[in-house]
């Protein structure tokens, strides 16, 4: 099922190798976006799988993001921990279009409707 296409706002907005939280009112919490060196973009459910600490205040190193509260390692394509750690928390599509980015959200039954 496509995934409902959230606008986040400008690129520009995102500091590099830095990331912001997007919260909606939506089932999943807030979302973190993060912007590489290179302008790729992820993101994640704001939240570790370990103790849910807020990975959008993580540091970011080439594509993973440690947890400020435990230092997990996440991986930002598929929010899963690195080894030893188990666990992993959801994975949104995204995507920029003319500089805008979009997260892809699970649609809800009303809008699948």
């Amino acid at each position: 099922m496509e995934p409902h296409w959230k606008r986040f706002g400008p690129l520009d907005n995102i500091p590099v190798q830095g990331s912001r939280r997007l919260c909606v009112d939506h089932r999943l919490g807030p979302i973190a976006v993060f912007r590489m060196a290179d302008d790729s973009v992820f993101a994640l459910v704001d939240e570790c799988p370990h103790k849910q600490g807020p990975l959008s205040e993580g540091i970011i190193s080439g594509n993973t993001v440690t947890c400020p509260l435990h230092n997990w390692v996440i991986d930002l394509a598929s929010g899963t921990a690195q080894a030893p750690d188990e666990g992993s928390t959801s994975a949104l599509p995204v995507r920029v279009v003319d500089g805008q980015v979009y997260v892809g959200l699970p649609m809800t039954a009303e809008q699948a409707a």
